[in-house]
């Protein structure tokens, strides 16, 4: 003879093997052909991590310790890190909240009531007269415990699962994105910062020199060899380029700012020592089209939407199916709390019930076509990211090929400046040309040495970007476009 729990398993079994998904079988958004190399840069192919980076850690490989400790705190204390690392566990929370459903759910509730009534009492306003106080007093104690099930007959509570297991990696994604991105951010600031402290030194370098030919002019002035025009040239040149020094001190202390917010820290208390100079453009270690879907965590975000939206057009479609509610109690009463469990008191209940929508207006056909049309904007958004993904990093490679020729002109032009500069000082100090000339060149020089130390700045920005736009990993250590479920 099978007992109440028996019969409830048995009915649960069989409503578990009748279950299905009404979702549509889901596959990844095929992409137009994948080229086999990137345009801007036809010779890139797989390559080996360099050893002196930590896989990951792309940093690493502008060797500066500094920058190093700053981005090692942005996975810490940077606010919109910490933002999307809270969306991200409320994500997995809201997947145990989910899963729960697909489990029985079991009550229990015990009660001890105790009453009590008198006979012969005058009420309020009664004439009655009052017999006697006496009183009876009755116990009743209980116990239950309860269960209740929906077997997942359609898989509209597995689907929901699914969807929430997916929402869950998209924001997995997205918090690898938003520690990209503080990430490149710093190293973009940082650099700036480095660069405007070289251009500082540029100018205290400039401005001596300046002050040193407003002096000779002085000197050549009060001889009476130059007219005091050429005294006001060369002061007006010397206030420019000091001008120019106090707004790099306004740029820098913009960027020290800006540092310190991404590290989460108040900029009234950081500041970043200037330090010497030292320029490195890294090589960023290449790979080939296909694998940049499995490194850049917003594809793999995009895709993991993709897949929610898919679990949700199951979802809608459950609905057209009864929904099967199995549920199940056990209990027992006695006002003698010594015969509270003896068989007689006790009490059992098995039963079954099913409701099903018979018309509704098309609301659930409605919910069907907006699940799919969801489902279409994701894809397209996935599309749009992989687009624009490959958008970038064929934008930064061709900006770190022509910011090197660049360079190089830079520095070329920059050393002609130089020496024309000297050559024109001499001559005016000997009278050959006029303080016109001087100015010019000083200009020339000074722009050229100031567009040397902006093209290095440059190359190292496109060096990040890149970084960035190939998901900032390396070779052997990509972010996967389906993570584990």
């Amino acid at each position: 003879m099978r007992t109440p729990l028996s019969r409830l398993l048995l009915v649960a079994s069989c409503a578990c093997v009748a279950g299905c998904s009404m979702a549509p079988n889901y596959q990844r958004p095929a992409m137009a052909a994948i080229p086999a190399q990137f345009k801007e840069e036809p010779g890139w192919s797989v390559a080996v991590p360099s050893d002196a980076a930590a896989r990951g850690a792309w940093w690493d490989l502008f060797g500066d310790p500094v920058l190093g400790a700053l981005e090692q705190r942005v996975e810490v204390t940077n606010q919109n890190v910490a933002s999307a690392r809270a969306a991200y566990q409320a994500a997995r929370a809201l997947v145990q909240v989910q899963r729960s459903a697909l489990f029985p759910s079991l009550t229990g509730s015990a009660s001890d009531t105790h009453s009590e009534t008198f006979s012969g009492q005058n009420l309020v306003g009664s004439t009655a007269p009052v017999a006697n106080n006496a009183s009876a007093v009755n116990s009743r104690y209980a116990l239950s415990i309860g269960a209740s099930w929906e077997p997942d007959l359609w898989g509209r509570l597995g689907n929901t699962v699914n969807q929430a297991k997916a929402s869950a990696q998209a924001s997995a994604g997205d918090l690898a994105n938003a520690t990209l991105s503080a990430q490149g951010e710093l190293a973009t600031n940082y650099m700036q910062l480095r660069g405007t402290d070289a251009q500082r030194q540029l100018l205290d370098s400039i401005v001596a020199d300046y002050a040193r030919a407003l002096t000779i002019t002085t000197n050549k002035y009060n001889a009476g060899t130059v007219s005091h025009a050429d005294v006001f040239q060369a002061q007006t040149t010397l206030s420019n380029a000091e001008a120019t020094r106090a707004d790099l001190e306004r740029q820098r202390a913009q960027l020290e700012h800006a540092i310190a917010v991404l590290v989460g820290e108040n900029p009234s208390t950081f500041s970043i020592a200037p330090v010497e100079w030292k320029p490195v453009v890294p090589e960023i270690p290449a790979l080939v089209p296909t694998a940049l879907l499995q490194r850049r965590p917003d594809i793999a975000a995009a895709e993991r939407r993709v897949a929610a939206a898919n679990a949700r057009i199951g979802i809608q479609r459950a609905g057209y199916f009864p929904n099967l509610m199995l549920s199940g109690s056990i209990g027992t009463n006695s006002s003698v709390l010594s015969q509270l469990f003896s068989a007689a008191t006790s009490l059992w209940s098995l039963g079954a019930s099913a409701a099903v929508t018979l018309l509704d207006a098309g609301a659930r056909r409605g919910n069907v076509l907006q699940a799919r049309a969801q489902y279409d904007q994701t894809v397209a958004a996935y599309r749009q990211t992989v687009l624009a993904a490959f958008q970038q990093v064929e934008d930064n490679l061709a900006a770190t090929r022509f910011l090197a020729t660049v360079a190089v002109r830079r520095g070329e032009a920059a050393a002609a400046a130089t020496q024309a500069e000297t050559v024109t000082f001499n001559q005016y100090r000997n009278g050959i040309v006029d303080y016109n000339r001087v100015i010019t060149a000083q200009q020339s020089a000074f722009t050229a040495r100031q567009s040397e130390i902006q093209s290095v700045i440059d190359r190292q920005i496109a060096a990040i970007a890149l970084a960035q736009a190939v998901g900032g990993r390396w070779t052997g250590d990509a972010v996967p476009a389906n993570p584990p479920r």
